[in-house]
């Protein structure tokens, strides 16, 4: 640690992430499909979180610093698939990039990047991502990524309250090898 790209460092979390990654996750383009902007405290209880995971498992959603502008750009990384999901206790890859950076191919560096080190240092077969249907974006650099769709582990997501557009969730996962 920390994975290196052409153009992106993804490393542990600092304390300098705090203000960047607020303003990201307040940013109603980036949380149109996850929900509400988050708060400081959750910005603060997230890092928190993913770092004891880091700590813990070697792994988890890492900070994404684009190495040419030395700022945080987001995050991308690897983690265990949420519970009441069908792929709990699965590694989970996830992101989330600001705005201004989307479609400009850095998801799909890190993404790449942490496939890469997940398959080389976890001992796995598979790894799976969710999303909406809606999330466009989302599902469609998972099949950039390789992925393929299974439609029959649709779920509804049992931490998004009933009646909320973002309730269904569709499900990928990636092969390594």
């Amino acid at each position: 640690m920390p994975i290196e790209t052409e153009r992106l460092i993804l490393r542990g979390w600092r304390q300098e992430d705090i203000p960047p990654l607020l303003a990201i996750c307040q940013d109603p383009e980036v949380v149109r499909f996850l929900g509400q902007p988050q708060t400081p405290k959750e910005i603060e209880q997230a890092i928190a979180r993913q770092e004891a995971q880091r700590a813990r498992l070697g792994h988890c959603y890492w900070a994404a610093w684009d190495k040419d502008n030395r700022e945080l750009i987001g995050f991308c990384g690897l983690s265990a698939g949420p519970a009441g999901t069908p792929i709990e206790g699965a590694i989970d890859i996830g992101w989330r990039l600001r705005s201004d950076r989307w479609g400009k191919g850095y998801a799909k560096e890190a993404a790449m990047a942490s496939l890469a080190w997940g398959f080389a240092n976890l001992g796995i077969k598979e790894i799976w991502s969710i999303t909406v249907p809606a999330n466009k974006r989302s599902w469609g650099l998972m099949e950039r990524l390789g992925m393929r769709r299974h439609p029959t582990l649709d779920f509804d997501h049992p931490a998004v309250a009933e009646g909320s557009p973002l309730k269904r969730h569709i499900v990928y996962s990636v092969e390594g090898g």
